[in-house]
Parts: structure tokens; C-alpha cells; sequence
């Protein structure tokens, strides 16, 4: 049963994945052209776009989008406490597990893109659609850091700082979910 666990595990935390990288690409304004926000919105748009007609968008925010990854997150959670024989738990606990977990799940994604970002840093030269989309997506959270703490000697270290403190709410999160 561990096998199959593992296979729900994965394959909902991939689509979770996906629709908040459409929430964030859509908050964002990332490039829509972009091949990687052509996979997400193709990917995410047969659940998506059913919820839109009940749900509206307010602003940058696709609330379609949001409540789509907290459904996911639910189901997840259903899914594999009836898989391992474990009680289910309550709506609301399940609600608000699920809300940690999108959110963990967010960070993870962040840390990742700005870590990848960052390497490419090093190994790109000129532009690249991907370095593009990861800017756009990693800029919103490295410029504030960037106002206190300026590049010094031409050393940027915001996303050090981003990635401690990503790292540090993970910690936090995953202390609470335990």
C-alpha cells in the first residue's frame, strides 16, 4: 500500500504544483507566451475553467485558481488518510490542513525557482525564455530584500536571504502540520 500512497502523494502534489504556479504566474503577470505558462494554463484549464464561471477574479487573483488548489489539497488529504486506514478528518480540519499544505507547497516551489534562477545566473548567457519566467516570478520577492540589503561588491545576496527564510517558514509549517 506504501507504492500506491506514494503514487497519490505525487501525483496530486504535481497538479497542486501546477495550479499554484498558474495563481502565481496570473498574480505576477508573467508572460502568458511563454512555453512553460502555455504547459501550466493547458494543463490546469480543464478544472479551471468550469470553477471560473462560478467564481470571479478580483484583480490578479484567479480565485478559480486558488479554490481549484485547496480542493486539491483536500482531496489529497482524503485520499491518502482512506488509503492508509486512518480516520478522516473534519471539513474544517481538513480545510485548514489544506491550507498549510498549499502554502508549504508554495514555498517549496519558491525555494526551488529561486535557486534555480540563481544558478542560472551563473551559466546563461543573453536571454532565455525560461531565466525570463523565472525572473518574472522570483522579482516580486528579491527586490523588497533588495531595498535593505543592496548587492554588495557586485555580490547579490537576496536570494540568500530569500532562500533562509523560506527556509525558516517551512520549518515553522512543518512543525504545525506534524
Amino acid at each position: 500500500m506504501n507504492a500506491v500512497t506514494f503514487l497519490v502523494d505525487f501525483v496530486f502534489d504535481l497538479f497542486l504544483m501546477v495550479v499554484i504556479l498558474r495563481v502565481w504566474m496570473q498574480a505576477v503577470r508573467a508572460d502568458f507566451y511563454n512555453p512553460l505558462s502555455q504547459f501550466v494554463v493547458k494543463v490546469s484549464n480543464p478544472l479551471v475553467l468550469p470553477l471560473r464561471s462560478v467564481l470571479p477574479t478580483l484583480g490578479r487573483w484567479d480565485l478559480a485558481a486558488v479554490v481549484l488548489a485547496l480542493l486539491v489539497a483536500v482531496a489529497k488529504i482524503y485520499l491518502v488518510q482512506i488509503l492508509i486506514n486512518a480516520p478522516l478528518p473534519m471539513v474544517v480540519t481538513a480545510l485548514i490542513r489544506s491550507l498549510f499544505l498549499v502554502v508549504f507547497q508554495f514555498l517549496s516551489i519558491l525555494f526551488w525557482v529561486t535557486l534555480i534562477r540563481a544558478l542560472m545566473s551563473w551559466f546563461s548567457q543573453g536571454y532565455h525564455p525560461m531565466t525570463a519566467m523565472l525572473a518574472q516570478l522570483t522579482e516580486p520577492f528579491l527586490a523588497p530584500i533588495r531595498r535593505i540589503i543592496p548587492p554588495i561588491g557586485g555580490l547579490d545576496l537576496s536570494v540568500l536571504v530569500l532562500i533562509v527564510g523560506i527556509q525558516f517558514v517551512r520549518i515553522l509549517l512543518g512543525n504545525m502540520l506534524i
